[in-house]
């Protein structure tokens, strides 16, 4: 039995489609993967100059802020307490980000602050007093305590980041501590002001705890990658599972500093959704293939056709050669001139045919 063999435009087409499919899908997905890599490079960059600047900028704020205080610290004599409470008053009512500012003596009692608010009362135990006794100190955010029945109520919990700074008399001993409370909703105003559509930033104190973020994240430890390395790793950016189960891009900026600013321990991210942020570029991806696919079906329709153009004269001039073979009587073959390799083909035929029966005329006798 004879084995059956694929037809020259069967040939035709798979070997076409071969050399035009094979080559654009290995290009498309090196292209598409190019734009891809490209494009996580794009918004990693983009993460890495908004944690920069982002944490710039709270440090120099926070900068400003620590250097009133640390020239109070060089102004306020703990023997001149008028002089103090003049000094601390006016500081007071010039900057409402102050809740409180005052001086207290080295055994811990408060001597002249913001309107008299607990002078007079012992702060030895407080951690802005006992760290500032030792030098320059930042306290991270924390509730009121002392305070918080002397304030104006607000109708939510105030909350305190410090400033404390050592008092030293002429002979260089420190004599006291002066303290500064800073209202937390200033910066939290000034990390709103920082945000980006699309992109969230996240306080993380020492003890990687969201001290501003997402609602459902502030005030609850943080457990992903790059919160635990946030204060071992230098600037640094991944892509990583969040709790809420989606994938977001992660920059670190393990520090916010800036010049002699005491450190508060804090570390700031950065983060955007992988699917937000590669939306655009994964469209433009889908969008390619789409063309490209649509692309390559007329290409291989064109092919298909093209293929039974250029067989389907050699399968004729076949079919009259087996009819010859097989009735051993003279058979007119079509003239086929579709291309000068059939044409020549079918002219060769005919004088086949005219030698195996040189007695009857090339148009079979008639």
């Amino acid at each position: 039995m004879a084995r059956h063999r694929p037809g020259l435009a069967s040939l035709l087409f798979v070997g076409g489609a071969s050399l035009l499919i094979i080559p654009a899908l290995v290009a498309g997905t090196l292209y598409t993967g190019a734009l891809q890599r490209s494009a996580e490079a794009g918004v990693v960059e983009n993460l890495r100059f908004r944690g920069e600047l982002s944490a710039n900028q709270i440090a120099r704020r926070l900068d400003r802020l620590w250097r009133q205080v640390e020239a109070l610290s060089r102004l306020l004599d703990p023997a001149k307490v008028g002089d103090a409470r003049e000094r601390i008053d006016l500081l007071s009512d010039l900057d409402d980000r102050y809740s409180w500012i005052g001086i207290a003596e080295v055994g811990g009692r408060v001597l002249a602050s913001t309107k008299g608010m607990l002078e007079g009362v012992s702060v030895a135990e407080r951690p802005w007093f006992r760290r500032g006794l030792e030098g320059p100190a930042a306290i991270d955010v924390h509730e009121a305590v002392l305070l918080a029945k002397l304030l104006p109520a607000t109708g939510e919990t105030r909350n305190f980041i410090d400033f404390a700074a050592p008092l030293k008399g002429a002979n260089g001993n420190v004599t006291g501590v002066v303290g500064a409370h800073l209202d937390w909703r200033w910066m939290v105003d000034t990390l709103t002001s920082l945000q980006s559509p699309g992109i969230d930033i996240l306080l993380i104190s020492r003890d990687r705890v969201v001290l501003f973020g997402p609602p459902d994240l502030v005030d609850r430890p943080l457990d992903v990658g790059s919160a635990i390395a946030a204060s071992r790793a230098p600037l640094s950016a991944r892509d990583e599972r969040w709790p809420d189960g989606k994938d977001y891009f992660t920059l670190v900026v393990p520090a916010i500093a800036y010049s002699d600013l005491p450190s508060f321990g804090w570390s700031l991210l950065m983060r955007q959704s992988v699917d937000d942020a590669l939306r655009p570029t994964r469209e433009l991806v889908r969008t390619f293939w789409v063309m490209l696919g649509t692309g390559a079906f007329a290409s291989l329709v064109l092919l298909f056709l093209g293929a039974r153009w250029v067989a389907t004269p050699l399968r004729r001039l076949a079919g009259s050669a087996d009819a010859l073979v097989s009735s051993g009587e003279p058979q007119v073959p079509r003239q086929e001139t579709r291309y000068d390799e059939v044409n020549r083909l079918s002219a060769a035929l005919v004088r086949l045919q005219f030698r195996a029966f040189p007695g009857r005329p090339e148009d079979g006798g008639k």
